[in-house]
């Protein structure tokens, strides 16, 4: 017989889902989106921990974009909020290389023209992992943003 668990607190999620074109003006209504629902979800607009979401959210969604892209295919934004922070998810049906992970990623050589998404994903992402998909081509790559006290809802 096992003991009986301890009740736990609910947790408050807010979740925004959207798929957008494969493109690059997909990726900038990503980023666009993103800063809306997260202002709407009482996020404030000056604060440095939605200018982090907002760069993290316009490269993954790049990176989709131009390294996940498989033609007539969108790719998925998902935003939560989550206590503490915000989490964000960028999904792509590219079958290409898998790109590296947190601690894996090297900063491109002077002068190189791009390279430079996932540096700033994880000198700005408190946590960031890749994941494949379980059921379709392609992965995910989920980053978190936490938020400073005061910036947390008083919901979450």
């Amino acid at each position: 017989m096992t003991a009986p668990s301890a009740p736990q607190n609910p947790v408050a999620v807010r979740v925004f889902t959207q798929r957008l074109r494969s493109t690059p003006r997909g990726a900038r209504l990503a980023r666009h989106l993103a800063l809306r629902q997260l202002v709407a979800w009482g996020i404030p607009d000056d604060t440095a921990a939605l200018d982090s979401v907002a760069v993290v959210v316009a490269e993954l969604a790049a990176n989709a974009v131009t390294h996940g892209r498989v033609p007539g295919r969108d790719f998925e934004l998902r935003l939560a909020l989550v206590p503490g922070s915000v989490r964000i998810e960028v999904t792509d049906t590219g079958t290409g290389p898998r790109p590296p992970g947190p601690g894996d990623v090297r900063p491109p050589a002077p002068g190189d023209g791009s390279g430079r998404g996932l540096v700033l994903v994880e000198a700005l992402a408190d946590r960031w992992e890749v994941l494949e998909r379980d059921r379709a081509p392609g992965k995910t790559v989920r980053a978190e943003v936490d938020l400073p006290g005061r910036l947390r809802p008083l919901w979450a």
